[in-house]
């Protein structure tokens, strides 16, 4: 099982992103560095005067020149933010294809989805099946050119919508999800077969799908293990998410009369769960409530962003610093034609 861990790279600012973002946490020195120049200018020994090639402004007024050097310490701390943003070397995406005008570095992703009937356990808000669809949804909105399909599985499983780029189309298909007109079970390992094989195998594109699920295998024909192993000749990777709180949770049970809740201890097969990451090369996560499941998505869209940079950077240059050195030596230059052309100081 992972624990969350909170990276900062992908800090998205007027569509550039950032492979050293850490760096931009120095931009919150601009005040303190503001208040040093200030202070600085303000100490300056000797009186300003005017050079002789402007000799012809010698009574400039005052407020003029207290207007200048205002303009000068933004000028410099416009050099320092422009070196800060260097350092973090930001970086923007180019990966339409031009001639189909299509994302040459969208992935396609299947999301199996549990709709047992365990998935109606109140430990989640309002239950774990709406909750989970929440979260869904909050990660396609921040998806960008890959295909998404939905699978849902209980005893049996099917294919609730074709992976698409119509991002509308498939969270109305995640809305009308319930669980109930499907046979009961856990069938993990069909939930997971059938969104192998709804991967386009012939996609050059990464393939991945998140499988959810609150329980353990108990009906299908392929067990977890077999569908991860077919996933693994086809080159997809598999995060698994294992849903339910710690301990007891008010579970819906069949009864004559009906369905009522009784506490039940949540069982979750991690083990199997884990193993099937391990083989596809993904990861484990455990979401004991609607937070910490948000938390996993957002690491899963990390994960397959910094695959897809890596990606990216073997047919494209990787950024440099360059065009912001080049401003920022272009700023200095009219720092140091400001300071010479106009004032001087006497010492």
């Amino acid at each position: 099982m992972n624990t969350i861990m909170l990276n900062n790279w992908n800090i998205n600012i007027f569509e550039f992103e950032f492979l050293q973002a850490n760096y931009l946490y120095l931009l919150f020195l601009l005040p303190f560095i503001a208040w040093l120049l200030w202070k600085i200018e303000k100490n300056r020994k000797g009186d300003w005067k005017f050079t002789s090639s402007i000799a012809n402004q010698q009574k400039l007024a005052e407020t003029k020149i207290h207007w200048l050097r205002q303009v000068l310490i933004g000028l410099k701390l416009l050099i320092v933010a422009l070196a800060i943003i260097a350092l973090a070397k930001p970086f923007r995406w180019n990966d339409r294809d031009a001639s189909t005008n299509d994302y040459k570095y969208g992935i396609d992703i299947v999301l199996a989805l549990d709709v047992s009937l365990s998935m109606l356990a109140t430990d989640f808000q309002p239950n774990r099946l709406e909750a989970a669809k929440e979260v869904a949804k909050e990660f396609i909105d921040g998806r960008r050119g890959d295909r998404i399909g939905l699978v849902v599985y209980a005893g049996e499983a099917y294919t609730a919508c074709p992976a698409t780029l119509d991002y509308e189309v498939l969270k109305t298909q995640i809305d009308q999800v319930d669980g109930m007109n499907i046979e009961g079970g856990t069938a993990i390992g069909t939930g997971l077969g059938t969104a192998v094989v709804h991967l386009r195998s012939d996609s050059l594109k990464s393939k991945v799908i998140i499988l959810l699920t609150d329980g353990s295998n108990n009906a299908g024909d392929i067990t977890p293990i077999q569908a991860a192993d077919l996933a693994k000749t086809k080159n997809i990777c598999v995060y698994t998410i294992g849903v339910g709180s710690n301990g007891m949770a008010p579970t819906p049970m069949v009864t004559p009369v009906g369905i009522r809740y009784e506490n039940q201890l949540v069982e979750i097969d991690e083990a199997t769960l884990n193993e099937i990451a391990e083989i596809t090369g993904g990861q484990y996560f455990r979401a004991t409530d609607k937070e910490s499941l948000d938390e996993i998505y957002e690491e899963i869209e990390r994960l397959e962003k910094r695959k897809m940079i890596d990606k990216y950077f073997q047919s494209e240059p990787p950024p440099t610093p360059g065009a912001f050195l080049n401003w920022i030596f272009a700023v200095l230059s009219i720092v140091i034609i400001v300071e010479f052309s106009l004032f001087i100081v006497n010492d």
